[in-house]
């Protein structure tokens, strides 16, 4: 069993979508044990999005780049720059002040293969690329290109966990010790 750190950022909170995420995650044997509605103050969201991640903040530039390739935009005219490391940073700055633009549900969800489970239920990163059936796929058509363009980040409903490290950091970030709960779900003999 492993667990897995799951925001509902501002956007799907706002649209109403808690209850169709927990859904989701629920119907497929996952277990919450944790969960709060948290409006996200600048110490945890510079934590939750350090700057300092060279490695996270250049995928997120590179992604952006690919991006822009595959839709025919001008990285240049569009962020600035073509840097990826540059445009990273940039959009971490959008992805700080969206994620304390509004309440913000927090879970841990815990199950066999949870990290990767989640992943494929949430969708791509990017709502553009989410396939129909996926939570980004459903509900968002987002597009790195149009978020910088508009100089924000992508409403992209939902952060998730990428690996095991990231979901230990991420949950003892966001959830203290006694805020997350043991117990037996209906069926867990079945499933697992």
């Amino acid at each position: 069993m492993e667990r897995s750190l799951v925001l509902i950022k501002p956007d799907g909170v706002k649209r109403g979508l808690i209850g169709e995420v927990i859904g989701r995650f629920e119907r497929t044997g996952l277990k919450l044990v944790a969960a709060k509605m948290v409006w996200v103050d600048k110490d945890l969201v510079d934590k939750h999005y350090p700057d300092s991640r060279d490695e996270f903040i250049k995928g997120m530039g590179q992604k952006t780049l690919d991006n822009y390739k595959e839709l025919g935009f001008d990285p240049m005219e569009h962020a600035g720059t073509d840097d990826p490391h540059k445009i990273g940073l940039m959009i971490n700055m959008w992805n700080k002040d969206f994620l304390t633009d509004g309440p913000v549900m927090a879970m841990i969800w815990e199950g066999n293969h949870v990290i990767p489970s989640i992943r494929k239920i949430v969708g791509s990163t990017l709502p553009s690329l989410a396939i129909p059936g996926t939570i980004r796929g459903d509900f968002s058509v987002d597009s790195s290109a149009l978020a910088n363009a508009k100089k924000r980040a992508i409403k992209n409903l939902i952060h998730a966990s990428g690996n095991a490290e990231e979901a230990e950091f991420e949950i003892s970030l966001w959830f203290t010790p006694k805020e997350i709960h043991t117990y037996p779900r209906v069926g867990e003999d079945v499933m697992f």
